[in-house]
Order: C-alpha cells, then structure tokens, then sequence
C-alpha cells in the first residue's frame, strides 16, 4: 500500500434538507476531530430540534480510519446510519461526522425509502462542503532550553508543522504537527539540537 501524506477533510458545517412522503431529514455535516466534539454536536442538535424522532449519524475520524461509526438510533438496522458512512467513505473523507435529523411525517418509507433518504440528505449536505486537502502529521511533544528556541521554532518553520500548543518559559515545552512526509528528517535535527528531548 503507498504510503499516505494527505487527507481530505470538510473546513465548515454545512445543512441540507430532504423530504419524502411528509417526512423532512435534515443533514448536518461537521469537521470534527474527536468522539466528545461528536457527542456535543449530537446533544445541541436534540436541544435544536426536540420534536424530532431520529438523530442517525456517521463518522470517520483519524487518517488511519479505524475510528468510525454509524449509529440508526432507532431506524431499522443498516438503514439510516451504514449509508450516511457511505457517502462520507465515498466522498474519500475523514475528521468529518454527519447526523441526519429525521421528522415523522406519518408515512412509512420502508428499508429502501430509508436507505435513499439518508443517503440523498447526507451526499447533499457534503455537496455544499468546501473539501480541503491537509498534511498528515506526526504529533511531537518538545521539551528545550529557552536558548535552544530560535533553532527550534526555525526547523518548526522549515517543516511547515502546526503548533498546537506553546509554553516559552525559561523551560520550553512546544507541542507541533510535522507534516509525515518528512517528519523524520526534521525529528532528527531537532534531536540534534542541545537542550532538547522528544516525545513522539
């Protein structure tokens, strides 16, 4: 298998509305990169929308794609949750979650009705997402010296890594993303800079 640098994901929530025989399914597509930001975006939609009957959704989240699921709560199974995977795996993305709201409009659709109404508000809802393409990075922990920073933020730069977090103290600690590609090499040099230890 070749070896992955990029991913695709979504930058921003987008919505989409479909109906079939009374019945309205509203999606929701979000850029999410955790299990808790799934919950809480599931919990403001319930507060959003308290008469609705079904909140089914899917996710895939990480650039390895094991973390995933596909939830029908409640719709009969494989029916609401399996196809709203789909589209996101189809759409060849990840970090990214979608729940369809369902209302009841008093006909029953059956499994295939379903199937295609999940999946339609869910291919719509990404539709409207901007795709953006991101580096896949190794995450490092780097603990320096204060006198070691220029050389560190410098081969930070270099590698075009993401600061996640920084505490410039008279003890440094910098919590970076370097992109894969060549996250060893630059791991190396900072190795070789005095003063500085690496968590990986």
């Amino acid at each position: 298998m070749e070896e992955q640098y990029t991913y695709k994901t979504i930058t921003a929530p987008t919505t989409s509305d479909f109906r079939d025989r009374g019945s309205k399914f509203f999606g929701f597509a979000y850029p999410v990169t955790d299990v808790d930001e799934v919950k809480e975006k599931v919990k403001a939609l319930k507060k959003e929308h308290p008469k609705a009957v079904h909140f089914c959704l899917g996710f895939r989240i990480g650039t390895d794609g094991t973390l995933f699921r596909a939830n029908d709560d409640g719709e009969p199974s494989g029916s609401a949750g399996k196809p709203i995977l789909g589209q996101i795996d189809s759409a060849g993305l990840t970090d990214v979650m979608v729940v369809v709201v369902r209302y009841f409009g008093g006909s029953l659709l059956g499994v295939p009705g379903l199937i295609n109404a999940y999946k339609t508000a869910t291919e719509q809802a990404l539709a409207q997402a901007e795709v953006i393409e991101k580096q896949i990075e190794q995450r490092v922990t780097i603990n320096f010296d204060y006198p070691a920073m220029n050389d560190v933020m410098q081969l930070l730069k270099q590698s075009d890594a993401t600061i996640y977090k920084q505490d410039l103290q008279l003890f440094c600690e910098v919590i970076a993303g370097i992109p894969v590609k060549h996250s060893e090499q630059y791991i190396a040099k900072l190795e070789e800079i005095k003063g500085v230890t690496l968590k990986k």
